[in-house]
């Protein structure tokens, strides 16, 4: 049997996942092979795919941290479950895939009634709300929060349970994502205020009790002052490195598993020692899930029993078939998602969602690997769109670190029209030299010979 699932073969931008069809997994002793029917995209499979989150896995990888599905196959020794019956799982990687394996007690049963889109956002999203809520903030009814990305999926997750807790919600968000936040029970606050901070302080007379920040970096610092005396900020992502910002912003490209923990260490001690006991709290959901399984699998029965009464509505963003992993990764990157991108394996429909018009008008950005620069400076040239970032030290264009050596793509044999890099290099001039490099060609896409001819860059 055959079967379809999405590669990362090297860290970089959403060109980098790969559509591949090979055979279907065979289940392992204690192992169970899951038909997937939804697998969620969330920001942590954007950054593994860059290579900065901690939970990175070696490539080549499938990405996904969570999916739903019916019991395919059993493999020997797994008991407890049968064929055709509904489950979900985190297991970090592999979910964008029509099959995967993994160990029976990983599954959690889920009730057939439940729409799989639906259920399978309360895995990380709603889990991850949950947990913060409850064991990291510790709300209390009658106590207010602040959320940032409030209409974003872990965003409208904290406002229905916080609802649902008797709390006072402000939300962060943008213009379009203003109504939700006001559906779910909050009151907006448009994020590019410059005093953000002081607005919160205003309609909460003096502060909240607790800031949930998924940005990190300098962010998570400043999201404090928004904090009466004794508030926490919890801490969940660092997706400004995603923007460049802030302490936590390596250059991407190369895998990065201790991204992040320092400045998490640092703030987590400036909280404490400082005046005022406004903490900072860190929130990982892969490591509770290690320590304290059986609280993960408590809590995230908690949810389904939400689910099923009908105290939560998750918003699904968008439906996508698996063939457009790389749109619905460019649509969360753009910013502006209400809800969860739900990625449907299998699924012969076309997507449900309008595509942005904005994205098809995004130029195409291919990789392939320059014939020069063997050496540890070896990276990929971009012949097409925005230049590559290199992830070594060397020129920002992409290519091998020695001058000599540097090579601009100028015109194609085909005729496509010269592309100049706009780069900043006051202090040194391109080697100028001709050659030949095989290259992915923009618009055939197939190995294509691409003429390098002179070309010096003007600093911008």
């Amino acid at each position: 049997m055959r079967h379809q699932r999405v590669v990362v073969a090297r860290y970089g931008g959403p060109q980098e996942l790969q559509l591949i069809e090979e055979d279907a997994p065979e289940p392992k002793a204690g192992e169970v092979r899951v038909k997937i029917l939804a697998a969620g995209v969330a920001m942590p499979d954007v950054m593994a795919r860059e290579g900065i989150h901690p939970e990175t896995p070696r490539v080549p990888y499938t990405p996904g941290w969570d999916f739903v599905g019916r019991v395919d196959a059993l493999g020997d020794g797994v008991e407890g479950l049968g064929v055709g019956q509904l489950v979900g799982a985190m297991p970090i990687s592999g979910s964008y895939a029509e099959y995967i394996c993994v160990k029976s007690q990983e599954l959690v049963s889920i009730p057939d009634d439940l729409d799989a889109a639906e259920a399978v956002g309360l895995f990380l999203n709603y889990i991850t709300a949950y947990q913060m809520l409850h064991h990291c903030a510790h709300a209390r009814p009658g106590q207010s929060i602040l959320i940032h990305g409030a209409s974003g999926g872990v965003g409208t997750a904290l406002l229905q349970l916080g609802g649902l807790r008797g709390l006072t919600l402000y939300g962060t968000c943008s213009s379009r994502g203003a109504q939700t936040v006001i559906d779910l029970g909050g009151t907006p606050i448009d994020y590019r205020r410059k005093d953000l901070h002081q607005e919160v302080l205003r309609l909460s007379s003096g502060g909240v009790d607790a800031v949930f920040d998924p940005f990190g970096g300098r962010h998570m610092w400043e999201s404090r002052t928004a904090l009466r005396d004794g508030g926490r900020v919890v801490a969940y992502g660092t997706t400004t490195t995603l923007r460049e910002e802030g302490l936590g912003s390596p250059r991407r490209g190369h895998r990065n598993p201790l991204h992040g923990v320092p400045i998490f260490a640092l703030y987590t001690l400036g909280g404490l020692l400082l005046p005022g006991r406004r903490r900072v709290v860190p929130y990982s959901i892969q490591w509770l899930k290690r320590l304290r399984p059986a609280l993960f699998r408590r809590d995230l029965s908690a949810l389904l029993e939400l689910l099923r009464r009908q105290r939560l509505k998750p918003i699904v963003a968008a439906r996508l078939p698996l063939s457009q992993a790389r749109q619905a990764h460019e649509l969360l990157s753009k910013g502006g998602v209400i809800g969860k991108i739900v990625l449907l394996p299998g699924a012969d429909h076309p997507a449900q969602v309008r595509p942005d018009p904005s994205l098809e008008q995004t130029p195409t950005v291919r990789s392939a690997q320059s014939s020069v620069g063997t050496g540890r400076h070896r990276t990929a040239l971009a012949i097409s769109g925005a230049p590559a970032r290199t992830a070594r030290r060397g020129c920002r264009l992409g290519l091998p670190a020695r001058p000599e050596r540097h090579l601009v793509p100028s015109r194609c044999r085909c005729g496509t029209a010269r592309r100049r890099h706009a780069v900043e290099q006051p202090r040194r001039r391109v080697h100028r030299r001709s050659g030949e490099c095989d290259s992915i060609h923009p618009n055939a896409g197939a190995r294509h010979p691409t003429l390098h001819a002179r070309q010096s860059l003007s600093a911008r």
